[in-house]
């Protein structure tokens, strides 16, 4: 008999917070189980090789990949059309997780790079954010006026260096890029995904997440 997949996430984590973006969208069902980081149950660490979050048990597979999971949901019911969209979405993928990403965290846990100029990494991050604020010119998503795969894989992201210093942030001439990201903020989706769960436990009533009932309003 068919299980629903298990879903391990954190809520914090960007890269979790865009799986569960995904599975919203898709309505795919799933168990949700909420770990600690700094306590990471067996039954994770049994789950996913690389003990990080998010990962995804299916009744034949895992997937311990964000953008794996994203695909995988959507490839399963894609109601919004997320994965329609130019070449150019999955380069700017690849740019986020990447040099943004890498900027971005040698701007926040500056402390942990001391060889780092934490200004030379933060305009490093600024750059790319230029060219996404170009990019939403005229238009409310980045490829046009509904957004795809490469808005939810890299709002998160957005989301986590504007938390760095916000002050600094809304003074930046980004006025496409902060529409972006707060309307992203204020929406029912962002509420729906953010839902603060208790850390999993053997003998917890299973949590059921993504259900077809839970409708984007990306």
């Amino acid at each position: 008999m068919a299980q629903h997949p298990v879903f391990w996430t954190f809520r914090r984590c960007p890269y979790a917070m865009r799986a569960r973006l995904a599975l919203v969208s898709a309505g795919v069902k799933v168990e949700l189980r909420e770990i600690l980081l700094r306590d990471k149950p067996q039954a994770f660490l049994d789950t996913s090789a690389s003990g990080t979050v998010p990962a995804l048990r299916t009744n034949d597979q895992v997937l311990d990949e964000s953008l794996d999971i994203m695909i995988w949901a959507l490839e399963q019911s894609d109601p919004q059309q997320l994965l329609d969209m130019p070449k150019e979405g999955w380069e700017l993928i690849s740019t986020n997780d990447g040099p943004f990403k890498n900027a971005l965290d040698h701007t926040k846990y500056a402390t942990r790079y001391p060889d780092l100029d934490e200004e030379v990494e933060r305009q490093k991050a600024a750059t790319y954010l230029t060219v996404l604020d170009q990019k939403l010119d005229g238009q409310a998503w980045l490829f046009g006026d509904r957004p795809t795969i490469a808005d939810l894989a890299m709002l998160p992201f957005v989301r986590q260096f504007a938390n760095i210093d916000r002050v600094w942030f809304d003074a930046q001439p980004w006025p496409n890029l902060i529409r972006w990201l707060d309307q992203f903020l204020t929406s029912d989706t962002f509420g729906q995904i953010m839902h603060k769960y208790a850390p999993w436990s053997e003998d917890d009533v299973p949590i059921w997440f993504g259900t077809s009932d839970a409708v984007s309003d990306l």
